[in-house]
């Protein structure tokens, strides 16, 4: 099997007018709210949403994402797969330079990939590439300059998509320059369209136009296609509160506003300074309970949770109406989201109480975790403890700033909490996000041995029909177990100033500032 960059007459085009670096590009800057500061300049290290959005303008890998969720070639021209499916072999394109001007060749492939492995690098991705719960690369070759050669034990359908992976840091290929002489993290030096310029803490990370960037041609796409930066600089300003980001993008004071407050989105509609996009969203907003807790250990407290919701009416205020409600795991634009993954429960207070007095729960409180962060897990925090209430189930709201909210769930040390995951573009991922052996990875929500065998069965096949059998038995089982309570996978809602143009809002939802530029005489 072979995926392909196939050059059309347009895309050689655009190869040309990438060769001639950034010299078109305006001599203005572009500014992009962001609602913290990065963790680190790290490619998957450190890392979380913010972070990716930017060092991914940086760094590319061999492997992208397409808008609809498919993988194609980025630095790499063509990939060709065994009839075993266990050898990837990956050409690099021709004439691909770092930032620093430098030749980009299979030993740099090999070289960012060794330092990925190693455990002290603690890449996010280590265990899904390394062990057993996606892939395991036995070995990793560079025969020649253009070519490098990954080697699984088993066959994936995954490895490819797992490569692009946003919070993999797109497995983003980086030259030694990034690393000081004792192999510590500097900065990223990178093939992407922008260079980092400047990252003060807490105010801004600057970029600029990559002068060496050598574009692949064709439709920009996702991560992929003609990425030719059209701006001299651009800077994701730091503005937690979303009040001051709003009159900011109203003010001028930002150009880009990337995500939208749900609660804004009429009236920034109206206004004819700006532009608004919107795209239906792959991530997830969702409702964890910690099944090891004393408590919540027994799955009729926890059923009863969920009769005493009324999911439609939780998703229709958090969204402000933008998004339907999904009880499921799969995102909603999904091909693999059928009628199984779209039914919904509704509420029933009365068999919540049945389950209750089954259970023995006395009205012992539950402590549930939120942060004011992401407003809407807050609110949703709120909602469910009133919702509850009428059942006779008492929860405590406690509310943390997002790093301790963020480590608690990394440590699985929270009895319940409201928690959003970024997109993953494939089902098995999406499965393999919130399930594995809690002793092992305790952040994980659901831990069924039945179930994690037929997600990693999911990621060795290629047939639709027969993995959508998988995801659709697997959605009766983490239903009937009920770790976690799906609310919704989002709409993804954008808006710039109306002088600018080429911005596009997409399911993955991270601002791509590459083919932004201000119209003429603005």
């Amino acid at each position: 099997m072979k995926y392909c960059n196939l050059l059309t007459m347009t895309a050689m085009t655009a190869v040309l007018a990438g060769m001639a670096g950034t010299a078109l590009a305006q001599d203005k800057m572009m500014r992009v709210r962001i609602n913290a500061d990065i963790r680190s300049t790290d490619p998957g290290v450190n890392r979380d949403a913010n972070s990716d959005a930017v060092v991914l303008h940086i760094v590319e890998g061999l492997v992208g994402y397409r808008d609809d969720a498919s993988v194609a070639p980025l630095l790499a021209k063509s990939v060709d797969v065994s009839a075993d499916g266990k050898t990837y072999t990956f050409k690099l394109r021709d004439g691909l330079k770092f930032s620093n001007g430098e030749q980009l060749t299979s030993a740099d492939v090999l070289s960012s990939w060794q330092r990925y492995i190693d455990p002290k690098t603690a890449w996010r991705c280590l265990k899904d590439m390394t062990g057993s719960s996606v892939a395991n690369v036995t070995n990793v070759a560079a025969p020649d300059a253009s070519t490098v050669v990954f080697s699984l034990e088993k066959p994936t359908a995954l490895f490819l998509a797992t490569l692009a992976r946003t919070d993999c840091g797109g497995t983003g290929v980086y030259h030694k320059s990034s690393l000081d002489a004792e192999g510590k993290w500097v900065k990223p030096i990178g093939t992407g369209p922008f260079t980092l310029q400047e990252w003060r803490n807490g105010q801004y990370v600057q970029l600029a136009a990559n002068p060496n960037y050598v574009s692949p041609g064709g439709e920009l796409t996702g991560y992929v296609g003609d990425k030719t930066p059209k701006v001299k600089a651009v800077r994701f300003m730091v503005i937690p509160d979303d009040a001051a980001a709003k009159a900011a993008i109203f003010s001028g004071d930002i150009d880009v506003l990337a995500d939208v407050n749900n609660a804004d989105i009429e009236e920034l509609t109206e206004s004819k300074q700006l532009k608004v996009e919107k795209a239906a969203a792959m991530g997830l907003t969702a409702l964890l309970f910690q099944t090891r807790d004393p408590l919540l250990r027994d799955a009729r407290i926890r059923k009863a949770l969920l009769l005493s919701l009324d999911i439609p009416q939780i998703t229709e205020a958090l969204t402000n109406g933008q998004s339907p409600a999904s009880l499921s795991v799969i995102p909603g634009p999904s091909p693999y989201s059928g009628a199984t993954q779209k039914e919904v429960p509704g509420r029933n207070i009365k068999e919540a109480k049945k389950l209750l007095a089954e259970a023995g729960y006395n009205g012992q409180p539950i402590k549930w975790l939120a942060t004011k962060y992401y407003p809407s897990l807050f609110d949703s925090a709120v909602l469910v403890q009133a919702m509850a209430q009428e059942a006779g189930i008492n929860i405590e709201v406690e509310t943390l700033d997002w790093a301790t909210l963020l480590d608690r769930y990394t440590s699985g040390n929270y009895s319940a909490m409201s928690f959003t995951y970024s997109a993953r573009l494939d089902p098995s991922l999406s499965y393999d996000m919130v399930s594995g052996n809690k002793d092992k990875s305790p952040n994980k929500v659901w831990d069924n041995p039945e179930g994690l065998k037929l997600i990693a069965e999911s990621t060795t096949l290629s047939d639709k029909a027969k993995r959508q059998a998988i995801f659709d038995k697997l959605e009766g089982m983490i239903r009937s177990d009920v770790p976690m309570i799906p609310l919704y996978s989002g709409t993804r809602i954008g808006a710039v100033r109306s002088a600018v143009e080429g911005y596009k809002t997409w399911p993955v939802g991270y601002a791509r500032m590459w083919g932004v530029s201000f119209a003429p005489g603005k």
